[in-house]
């Protein structure tokens, strides 16, 4: 989850910020691996998410989201920018998938907007936002790519939002309808199902912190938030279960391997503290082993919002468990944060190679991530459902020449590709994102994707890590 320390840490990548050049993106063709390595059944696929790259956001009876609302609030969003047509995918789908075909991709996630679907967030449903999905879902099958949806990624209805949105506990049953919406309309073609993206962020940078929509502040609001989410998640995978054939189900968690800054009985308490709030907060109940609580007692509040059997409905098998880890966290303990006690030391302190947002780069803690959730004995699958990193891309004659993100994908490659020769059951590896889209609170200025888009004129020019792919994919 991209921000809930508000500093963020990778580390151990060599890259050359200042020098990209084409001669550096030749080296990386002599990699010691290939596509074959990982597989002939490993899934390789792109992503991309509603409200970032759709636009359209009023048309077609498609009702407002919380973050329609949230991006027009003053000084909530850098430059001011909003989505109101961001990509324009709504429209320019077809060519955008060309894209993926053309880069090698066989698997294309995207999220429904919710809002699309039910434009007050339940009751009556917009046939016209149906008929879109459908529309994308045949076209994806007529190229020959693999739909993969996300159920839900952060776009609240802003209806259900006046209701109370995540901290209501009606939210379990407005999702559950919802889904079985989704189920009824598109399980017949669509298998591969995520039911909720990064939970955590929506509760810790939605409902808490406020830097995301709705905005809200306050620590009292994150345990109702949490719980509620959490019992969507499996809500959600229940419903796919009994609704559609042949459902290959999942989570989007979002991870970091934690650090403790220095070996201080304190400091390793503190990492303790960030990991059960980073990573065990929605993949512990969903085995059925309850929230963190041992090493975060501030959760033990989160059982005046459970009702009698509430302890059973977290639980869901899922057949796959999405891991997003785009950077590693060191903190250490701090007396001026109540309730967690911990900072984070940010990067920029400790002179490690970042990326564009400032998060360092560290490689090696994707590998020790997937340990850690491999670890757990009741997890099946695991997807890299996404892995990207923004950085400054330069057009030189006509080319966008962006060989750090090349040395990026081909340095975590390796560390899937270790965890997998270890014997990890890594079926998958999806890139955020085809192409750059507004990157939510950061506007348009962070560009992730592997395709540039000039967001006045919606030209697309597939960068070289695009074609980099391409290559790599057909080797």
């Amino acid at each position: 989850m991209k921000g809930l320390f508000l500093a963020l840490n990778l580390k151990n990548l060599p890259i050359n910020m200042a020098g990209s050049d084409e001669t550096q993106i030749m080296q990386f063709e002599n990699e010691h691996f290939s596509k074959a390595d990982f597989g002939n059944d490993f899934c390789w696929g792109t992503v991309t998410a509603a409200f970032q790259v759709e636009g359209a956001v009023r048309e077609d009876g498609k009702g407002a989201s919380v973050w329609d609302v949230f991006t027009h609030k003053r000084g909530k969003i850098k430059n001011g920018d909003h989505a109101d047509v961001a990509c324009d995918f709504y429209h320019s789908y077809e060519a955008d998938l060309a894209l993926v075909v053309e880069m090698g991709f066989t698997e294309f996630r995207f999220s429904i907007a919710w809002s699309r679907i039910l434009p007050d967030g339940k009751g009556e449903v917009n046939q016209a936002g149906i008929d879109f999905y459908n529309r994308l879902i045949d076209k994806c099958i007529a190229l020959g790519i693999k739909p993969w949806v996300t159920l839900y990624h952060w776009d609240l209805p802003q209806a259900l939002e006046r209701l109370g949105g995540w901290k209501n506990r009606e939210i379990i049953h407005w999702f559950s309808d919802y889904v079985v919406i989704c189920a009824q309309s598109f399980g017949d073609r669509v298998k591969n199902w995520i039911v909720i993206n990064e939970p955590m962020a929506v509760a810790a940078l939605g409902y808490t912190t406020g830097l995301h929509a709705p905005g809200k502040r306050g620590l009292w609001n994150f345990l109702p938030v949490t719980h509620h989410l959490a019992m969507c998640q499996a809500a959600g995978g229940r419903i796919l279960r009994e609704r559609v054939s042949d459902a290959y189900i999942g989570m989007a968690i979002s991870c970091s391997h934690i650090v403790p800054y220095t070996n201080a009985v304190r400091d390793v308490r503190a990492a303790q503290r960030a990991d059960a709030v980073m990573n065990r907060m929605f993949i512990e109940p969903a085995l059925g082993l309850g929230y963190p609580s041992d090493v975060f007692p501030f959760l033990n509040g989160i059982k005046k919002y459970m009702l009698p059997g509430d302890a059973e409905a977290l639980q869901f098998d899922f057949d796959f468990t999405g891991i997003q880890n785009y950077f590693s966290i060191t903190v250490k303990h701090s007396y001026l944060i109540p309730v967690l006690w911990l900072k984070e030391v940010p990067a920029t302190l400790r002179n490690v190679p970042v990326t564009a947002m400032g998060w360092e780069i560290d490689t090696e803690g994707t590998y020790k991530i997937l340990k850690q959730f491999s670890a757990y004995k009741r997890i099946r699958d695991i997807i890299v459902s996404e892995s990207g990193a923004a950085f400054e891309d330069r057009l030189v004659e006509g080319k966008i020449i962006d060989a750090d993100r090349i040395a990026y994908f081909q340095q975590y490659l390796g560390q899937v590709l270790k965890a997998k020769n270890e014997g990890i059951n890594i079926r998958g590896y999806l890139v955020w994102s085809l192409m750059d889209n507004f990157e939510w609170a950061e506007g348009y200025r962070a560009r992730f994707g592997l395709v540039h888009v000039d967001f006045d004129s919606q030209r697309r020019t597939m960068k070289e890590s695009g074609k980099w792919f391409a290559r790599f994919l057909k080797n």
